[in-house]
């Protein structure tokens, strides 16, 4: 896909489900963020770790409203029209921390209804992990959330296996075909938004 091709820019918010320095998750989010790029998007890169979050508990929200990171991270999310996340797979799901962001953010502010954040939003997928499956157990549930959110979720998808040997020095997919297909994922989603929008 061409940046031609897209005739509105469409802006995208693109994180990992991991906080960790080091993450492959983080770098491969940064190859999907740039196939977006590429195809004419305005892509955001955050990290989770700059939104620090208490465990969801509903007496904290009662008590003290949302925390400062989930306001942020909320405003963030409001301001882009697609969601581009890369998650690792904890013992055949997604990451608490992920979880853990979704819960808060997911929350309604004054005036708001239910689901506000998240409804309308169209999301792409992928995931890395050291294991032979490459998360691709995470990617199924992380998909049922974001729909329960009311987040359309599109069916390509990628997974990387075998992550702690599938980078390079920089950071980048050493198999030309995978990270082909992997920035496509967002390219994918960046040819999306923008037919939604026009």
């Amino acid at each position: 896909m061409s940046a031609g091709a897209i005739s509105a820019v469409v802006r995208i918010l693109a994180f990992a489900g991991s906080t960790r320095a080091g993450s492959f998750n983080k770098k491969l989010v940064r190859i999907a963020a740039a196939g977006a790029r590429a195809a004419g998007a305005e892509v955001t890169v955050l990290d989770l770790a700059d939104y620090p979050l208490p465990l969801y508990d509903g007496d904290i929200e009662a008590r003290a409203g949302l925390p400062d990171g989930a306001v942020r991270l909320r405003r963030l999310i409001v301001d882009h029209a697609g969601l581009l996340i890369s998650t690792p797979e904890y013992n055949g799901s997604v990451p608490g921390v992920l979880k853990n962001a979704i819960d808060w953010a997911s929350r309604p502010v004054p005036g708001e209804p239910p689901l506000a954040c998240f409804a309308g939003k169209a999301a792409a997928l992928v995931s890395a992990s050291p294991g032979a499956l490459g998360g691709a157990r995470a990617l199924a549930h992380l998909r049922q959330i974001l729909n329960v959110v009311k987040v359309l979720v599109i069916p390509e998808q990628r997974s990387v296996a075998g992550a702690r040997d599938a980078f390079d020095a920089a950071d980048d997919l050493k198999d030309p075909v995978l990270r082909a297909a992997v920035a496509g994922v967002g390219a994918r989603l960046a040819d999306l938004l923008a037919r939604l929008d026009g």
